[in-house]
């Protein structure tokens, strides 16, 4: 509950009335202070009364490209079969606060109100809960309440078309090294059988062993595996735009491998959450990740992110995107992985040997620049 200008000059008032009154002996000036406190109880008693609302949000969509349009939907209800209400009310809209008209409510009636998601910056948007509140006739209290749950708006960076993709380079089981876009497949592991595997890929010998049916898990040792490493520090970012341009990249490789159908792993430098190449993802879970990345105020690079690239080896190619222009630690994963590529955001243009280096300023120029490899 929130004292208003006027109600804490009324309250004074009632004070100085009251005391003056009873101490000098003066009965108007008693009954004009009695009237006084009279009033703040009935305006306490009025906005404690809590309007029976029923609220109830949807977004359509909840994920949406940056600049995409995304519309809430607010339906608020009136359950009371006596008392209408009139109230002011507002919902939460990431940083702003939509006002909703809620005037003359009648008992029993509803009202529905849309407003825009603001889309212009890639995050997550907070939706919700609507806040009422209540005033007294006099102007001297409010009180604000919280109705209904709450909503999410992931806005994805921008997204720009890859045409390349990196060729497998690996070495396979078989001893041999490939470097071609699909290759052959050899054996991996041995599993037990489940409903719906093929009898052809049954391994008879050790199910006669161990008593139960096996099968062969095989694997396509030259098909491109791409790992995406975001670097989310601050100090590698001398505009924060930098960084919006390097999630867009990301955002690009990711969109560029499903459309592939090629395994891809993305994680940030500064750890914490990652989305690895497991089978079940979409693209929902990597551009989920994107939306919700925020600029970490890590200075240094973590030894503990680099040395987990070097020993797990995720893929083949290692996408490093960045704004620092210093590459030396990253430059250390060229034995295990055998394409390094590193995306440089703004005006450093760096070189390193047997490191392919893209030196851009935005996501559509780092797009335009990945198509012009040659290496591919």
């Amino acid at each position: 509950m929130r004292v208003t200008a006027r109600g804490a000059g009324l309250c004074a008032a009632a004070a100085v009335l009251l005391g003056v009154g009873l101490v000098f002996g003066y009965p108007s000036l008693v009954v004009l202070g009695t009237a006084a406190v009279a009033a703040l109880v009935f305006a306490a008693a009025y906005v404690w009364w809590r309007p029976r609302l029923t609220v109830s949000r949807g977004v359509e969509p909840d994920r949406v490209m940056r600049g995409e349009s995304s519309t809430v939907t607010l339906r608020v209800g009136n359950t009371s079969r006596l008392r209408g209400a009139t109230l002011v009310a507002h919902d939460r809209c990431g940083e702003t606060s939509v006002p909703v008209p809620l005037l003359r409510l009648k008992a029993g009636g509803e009202t529905t109100a849309q407003y825009p998601v603001p889309t212009a910056r890639r995050g997550v948007v907070p939706i919700g809960p609507l806040r009422v509140v209540r005033r007294d006739p006099l102007g001297l209290l409010s009180l604000a309440r919280g109705y209904g749950g709450t909503a999410q708006v992931w806005v994805y960076p921008r997204v720009h078309r890859l045409a390349a993709v990196p060729t497998g380079v690996t070495r396979s089981l078989d001893g041999r090294d490939d470097r071609v876009p699909h290759g052959t497949i050899t054996f991996d592991t041995l599993r037990e059988y489940v409903v719906g595997d093929e009898l052809r890929r049954v391994h008879w010998r050790t199910s006669a062993r161990v008593g139960e049916l096996m099968v062969r898990e095989q694997l396509d040792t030259s098909l491109p595996r791409l790992v995406v490493l975001l670097d989310d520090r601050r100090a590698s970012y001398a505009d924060p735009e930098l960084f919006e341009s390097a999630c867009e990249a990301a955002a690009s490789l990711v969109m560029a491998a499903f459309r592939e159908e090629l395994p891809i792993a993305l994680r940030l430098l500064s750890g914490g959450r990652q989305v690895e190449g497991a089978s079940g993802n979409t693209t929902r879970d990597y551009l989920d990740l994107l939306a919700e990345a925020e600029i970490s105020e890590k200075s240094e690079m973590p030894e503990s992110s680099i040395a987990a690239l070097r020993t797990q080896r995720l893929g083949d190619t290692l996408v490093y995107l960045s704004g620092d222009p210093d590459l030396s630690r990253v430059s250390t994963l060229r034995a295990a992985y055998p394409t390094l590529v590193a995306g440089v955001f703004g005006d450093a243009r760096p070189a390193l040997e047997r490191v392919v280096v893209l030196a851009v300023r935005d996501g559509a120029e780092f797009a335009a620049a990945w198509d012009g490899v040659q290496a591919w």
